[in-house]
């Protein structure tokens, strides 16, 4: 998806920082623009900014500086209820005294809408959500999953265009929580409508979004779709954050165009794709992803780098075999490989030659 300009986003951050006690800031510096109709996550661990910043948007914080603007009307000085946004929350907020009815009712009655609207529009939502049949019982009745369908519902009742879900599966297992994010996805895209979703569920970030957006100490660190995102970091923390990564330390000796070359803390030459370094003598951390090492001879392709690696642990994870391996310096170097009939399974004590292509390869900072 193309970047956003402010100007004719959907949603739009402006410059907008957010402190707790007027020293720390915990948001800093955030421009974030969306088009109408796009899944974006927030993504990142513990503390990083992410819940803040919808929250901010949900109108239940306040910026301390900058502007959120909806639509292109700026919306800081707006109360929650006005700001016309569904919310779902990890542990549900229904209301237990209420039937599944008269909690998706509710939304539509502070709406002023009629009886009859209502009754259609409660109708439409459970069908959404496969529910109708539950209408008359109340939240305890119903299981986790069957009640954070209700909770999705009712965001969905009043037809918002904007949708922000903080941590919704979070205390779901992990079979009912895949179900629901194939669900919660189509369903936004069926009904067009903007989707911010916080989770740290990496998984959940790159199955789910339109474009992720990675936090770290309360700024994004990368924007991206999630292929882009998993296979062209553009910092360490990215690399490590999304999916499996191994590094490599080591030091540049030379920058030319799209390739350095870096000599590794274990004396090792290799070469990679220079994207977060600028200059020789900088330190550098490797980034290769476990899939990207082949040890099958006849799979490596021609320039690739061969190290020499010891097997320390072979583990058959039915359709993949994960290696861990020693090699230059690493102690818990990860190769995954497909079950295939022709792929080798290894020994532990084993030695052998590992290898992957430069461009798989990335320098990023240190």
């Amino acid at each position: 998806m193309a970047q956003t300009a402010a100007s004719d986003a959907f949603v739009a951050f402006e410059r907008v920082q957010k402190s707790y006690d007027g020293e720390t800031l915990v948001v800093k510096d955030l421009n974030l623009a969306m088009p109408k109709g796009e899944f974006l996550t927030m993504l990142g661990p513990s503390g990083s900014g992410k819940t803040t910043c919808l929250m901010m948007l949900a109108g239940f914080e306040t910026a301390t500086h900058g502007e959120i603007k909806l639509d292109g009307k700026p919306i800081n000085n707006i109360p929650p209820h006005k700001r016309g946004i569904g919310m779902v929350f990890q542990n549900y907020a229904l209301f237990p005294h209420m039937s599944v009815a008269e909690n998706l009712a509710f939304p539509l009655e502070v709406r002023g809408m009629s009886k009859s609207e209502r009754e259609e529009k409660i109708n439409r939502a459970l069908d959404m959500v496969q529910m109708r049949a539950f209408a008359s019982r109340r939240p305890a009745q119903l299981s986790g999953g069957q009640q954070q369908r209700i909770a999705l519902a009712r965001a969905l009742v009043f037809e918002p265009e904007l949708v922000l879900m903080d941590e919704p599966l979070g205390a779901l297992d992990k079979q009912l929580r895949e179900n629901l994010q194939f669900e919660i996805t189509n369903l936004a895209h069926q009904l067009g409508i903007t989707v911010v979703y916080v989770t740290h569920d990496q998984t959940e970030a790159l199955t789910m979004s339109d474009r992720v957006a990675v936090f770290d100490d309360g700024r994004i660190q990368q924007l991206a779709p999630p292929d882009e995102l998993y296979e062209k970091p553009q910092n360490s923390f990215v690399a490590q954050f999304i999916g499996e990564n191994n590094t490599l330390e080591g030091v540049i000796e030379e920058i030319s165009g799209n390739n350095c070359t870096i000599k590794l803390d274990s004396g090792e030459i290799i070469d990679a794709l220079p994207v977060n370094v600028s200059a020789k003598g900088e330190r550098t951390k490797v980034s290769i992803r476990p899939e990207r090492v082949e040890f099958n001879k006849e799979r490596l392709q021609e320039g690739a780098h061969l190290l020499k690696a010891t097997v320390k642990e072979f583990i058959y994870m039915g359709d993949i075999f994960r290696t861990r391996v020693s090699v230059a310096g690493n102690e818990d170097f990860i190769i995954k490989t497909r079950n295939a009939p022709d792929q080798r399974r290894l020994i532990p004590g084993e030695e052998l030659e590992i290898g992957w292509l430069a461009e798989d390869c990335r320098a990023l900072d240190a």
